[in-house]
């Protein structure tokens, strides 16, 4: 094993591990930063708990991995060869017969162990924790999370039962000032109040809660006789929550599918066209999504290596971008073929056989040919670019040193002197 994974091999390694965690955790933390706002105002609106919020966003993340860990191999592959090119060790490793393929051995040991990661993710658990997520957005706006209560305001349970409170504590399972009104199937109306209550779940029954008033008066109106009332220390007023069990079976989006089941329907005679093309176009996005990523190593080298005494960081931006728009053209790719318009091995693996083509024809400029590059036209245009805004602001801090007024008079008594000095220089001749 020592023959194998050298001493560069684990210096490799060092410069690759560290960019990868740290762009996965960045990643993951900037394409989730938008659902979290919206999911906080959600919950915030529907009476939620805001622990809630945690519990959905954690049900995001394997949706999200599936571009996060793209992302991170690449980026954590380029910075180290970058970090290599940019110190002038990479030429010191080719020197002594280290062929780009052969630096690439460790990075191809992580990139398998990824891609068996997003396989598991994006064929597994992805479907899973979406299924999940759905589930959890049915109950919070149900109210079967045992959304708290809002203070000051009647609301509204089950259309039998107006609750208002004075204050909460505990995420609105402590509650003071109670003022209850509910109705049974018979008309009878109950009027309740209590000096503090508390939510407690109900173990028998997971469609109920029970309400645990401490000292409070009951008032039973009657229709036609003399209102009742009851004092209590302690009262336990149940409350039906929606039933679980009308929430949608897994399998209404074909996304929720796991991968066996994808190819079930999608080779079953039994299921519709529109079936079998959203099951196939779902099952070759998955795979694809994963199948790219042993290409990426490829593709980090070739944009890593900026050109000899430049720091263009160019690479870096196309980088990004290349993973992220083929992402793109993936889902669009899986939704017209989804729909019957296209072929689904047609949609996904031919802008797949594109991508493979490029890198490959990037990677072979870089690692074969002498000197070549492969964005070098790229490097040439924004090296000038780069030159003009330079000079474009040069010139306006040097203008904003010396005022255009005082820089002239100053030209002027320069030529003056000249003028005179020239004319003792001829006198003296």
């Amino acid at each position: 094993m020592s023959r194998f994974i050298t001493a560069s091999d684990r210096y490799i390694f060092r410069l690759t591990v560290v960019p990868m965690i740290g762009v996965f955790v960045l990643a993951a933390s900037l394409l989730m930063l938008e659902k979290m706002l919206r999911l906080f105002e959600f919950v915030s609106m529907e009476g939620g708990p805001v622990g809630v919020v945690f519990e959905m966003l954690l049900n995001l993340i394997p949706e999200y991995a599936g571009l996060a860990i793209p992302l991170g191999l690449m980026l954590g592959v380029l910075f180290a060869f970058r970090k290599l090119a940019m110190s002038s060790e990479l030429d010191v490793m080719r020197a002594v017969g280290l062929s780009y393929t052969r630096l690439l051995r460790v990075p191809f040991l992580i990139t398998f162990g990824l891609m068996a990661l997003n396989f598991a993710i994006v064929g597994f658990i992805q479907p899973q924790a979406r299924f999940a997520y759905e589930e959890m957005e049915y109950e919070l706006r149900s109210g079967a999370l045992g959304a708290s209560i809002k203070v000051g305001e009647f609301n509204t349970i089950e259309d039998r039962m107006a609750l208002r409170i004075e204050g909460s504590e505990d995420d609105g399972r402590e509650l003071r000032g109670i003022f209850a009104r509910l109705a049974d199937d018979d008309g009878q109306v109950l009027s309740i109040t209590a000096r503090e209550g508390r939510f407690l779940a109900n173990r028998e029954d997971r469609n109920t809660i029970v309400l645990r008033l401490m000292d409070g008066t009951i008032v039973h109106d009657v229709a036609d006789g003399t209102p009742r009332v009851l004092s209590f220390s302690q009262h336990d007023l149940p409350i039906d929550l929606p039933a679980l069990q009308d929430f949608r079976e897994r399998g209404e989006d074909e996304r929720e599918y796991v991968l066996p089941e994808l190819l079930e329907i999608g080779w079953s005679p039994q299921s519709t066209e529109i079936e079998r093309a959203g099951s196939l176009a779902n099952f070759n996005y998955r795979m694809v999504e994963v199948v790219m990523m042993i290409m990426l190593p490829f593709l980090a080298v070739a944009l890593a290596i900026p050109p000899k005494r430049s720091t263009s960081a160019l690479g870096v931006f196309l980088s990004i971008v290349i993973v992220v728009a083929y992402h793109k053209v993936n889902q669009y790719g899986a939704e017209v073929a989804a729909i019957g318009q296209l072929d689904p091995f047609l949609a996904l693996w031919g802008p797949f056989a594109v991508l493979f083509a490029m890198i490959a024809w990037m990677y072979y400029q870089v690692a074969f040919v002498p000197g070549g590059q492969a964005i070098g036209f790229l490097e040439t245009f924004y090296a000038k670019i780069g030159r003009l805004i330079g000079r474009i602001f040069g010139r306006n801090r040097l203008k904003g040193v010396v005022p255009d007024g005082e820089f002239g008079e100053q030209h002027d008594e320069q030529e003056q002197a000249l003028d005179e000095a020239l004319h003792g220089v001829r006198g003296a001749a």
